[in-house]
């Protein structure tokens, strides 16, 4: 028999070495696996020490296939990743273990795809890898910004100091888009609700109006009668057996579906992109949310011990917007060549004149990080006060807008209809 030296984790995660006798390294590994151990490294005494790391053993492999069927590379909701972070950032701190922490959390866990992943991050801690390694195995629900401050937390030996800033980004960051989408889904909502009374109004109740004004004679149509009856009649006309809404229907989706294949080249994305930003009232939102967003992404990889350059990509490629990534590329290639990261941002023309002289301070003062974290909480405060104030306005106008569409057909139904009577009223 010969002898082996090992390194394993136990079951709360801790770090053990030793020596264990045995014929070969897999009853060697079958002698740590019973004593509950899990070898990162196993060595046979005499040999050169360039051993390579255990993959994952045969018990966890299991776990991980297992895990695979329950949706390993799945995507998480945003919201489940921000309490997964949190729980993990608070069981870290309380002096648990990395692997005992990501084995309590997959147990309590109820979304299927996030504890399959869990099961699969302890699988591969188990097997000697870091933890930012078996982060980056899963990109669909940890991008480079989440793997690349875990990464530097390691490094740091503050990992879950790392974990809480990003925990609070996520927080914030949700919070942001929340503001947003809200102000976006109510207009949406009542320009459905009009046109699909339009289309009701024009497919059900205007055809018996005009029938019954037939019927009465050839009597002179106002305009506006003439116009609601014609695009009513235009609906529901069937040349091809099927009625002209349909075709409607159909061609705006595939006007949709063209659109948003253009929206995924690049031409297509910078067009979009740039008239987000050119936006009346959105734009401005848009605008702000989007340096809130540079700013927090940056200051939070800076503060997190992240290089300069490298937060630089990581801001760039979670931008959201390829105008704002375009201004951090250029960004990053004058920090590149040494300059100051002021000149570059002032001549993009997309960052205010307000960031850009808090930007200049810190870089003086050599408080960038905290200076963006302080831009980015203004710019949060703003977009709050921009959302709250154009959902003030937009209620008013939305309700305007739907009563001039439903009172335009009204009218147009009814004031043929009042002719008709003061007509027979005069007669009589």
């Amino acid at each position: 028999m010969a002898n082996f030296q090992y390194s394993a984790l136990d079951s709360k995660g801790e770090q053990t070495t030793g020596i264990v006798s045995a014929t070969n390294e897999a009853e060697a590994i079958q002698k740590l696996r019973v004593q509950g151990l899990y070898p990162t490294q196993i060595i046979e005494e005499g040999k050169a020490k360039g051993a390579a790391k255990i993959k994952v053993p045969a018990k966890s492999k299991s776990k991980s296939v297992a895990a695979g069927k329950g949706g390993v590379g799945g995507r998480i909701k945003p919201k489940s990743l921000m309490i997964f972070t949190r729980q993990l950032a608070t069981l870290i701190d309380s002096g648990l273990p990395l692997l005992r922490s990501l084995t309590v959390l997959g147990k309590q866990e109820p979304n299927p795809v996030l504890q399959a992943t869990l099961a699969a991050l302890a699988d591969s801690v188990q097997s000697g890898s870091t933890f930012s390694e078996s982060l980056a195995q899963h990109p669909k629900i940890f991008n480079k910004l989440y793997v690349n401050m875990v990464k530097a937390g390691e490094l740091g030996g503050v990992l879950e100091v790392v974990l809480n800033r990003l925990a609070e980004y996520q927080e914030k960051a949700q919070k942001l888009k929340n503001k947003i989408v809200s102000a976006m889904v109510y207009p949406v909502i009542v320009m459905f609700i009009a046109v699909a009374i339009l289309v009701f109004l024009m497919i059900f109740i205007v055809p018996k109006f005009e029938t019954m004004f037939a019927e009465m004679g050839n009597a002179e149509l106002p305009a506006i009668s003439k116009v609601v009856f014609g695009i009513s009649k235009f609906f529901i006309d069937n040349p091809y057996g099927v009625p002209n809404i349909v075709f409607v229907l159909i061609l705006l989706g595939i006007g949709a579906f063209f659109f948003g294949i253009w929206g995924r080249t690049k031409g297509g994305r910078i067009a979009i992109d740039k008239l987000k930003l050119k936006l009346p009232i959105f734009g401005d939102i848009q605008r702000k949310s989007a340096v809130s967003r540079f700013s927090r992404t940056l200051g939070t990889l800076v503060t997190s011990g992240v290089p300069i350059l490298q937060a630089l990509n990581i801001t760039r490629d979670t931008a959201g917007n390829v105008v704002i990534s375009g201004a951090i590329e250029k960004v990053h290639e004058a920090v590149k060549e040494g300059e100051s990261i002021v000149t570059p941002l002032q001549a993009s023309g997309v960052f205010p004149n307000m960031v850009i002289s808090m930007v200049d301070v810190g870089e003086e003062t050599g408080q960038l990080p905290e200076m963006l974290l302080k831009v980015a909480d203004v710019y949060d405060d703003e977009v709050d006060n921009a959302v709250t104030a154009l959902t003030s306005i937009l209620e008013p106008i939305m309700i305007v807008i739907l009563a001039l569409v439903v009172g335009s057909v009204v009218f147009a139904l009814f004031l043929p209809l009042i002719k008709v009577i003061t007509t027979m009223g005069q007669a009589s």
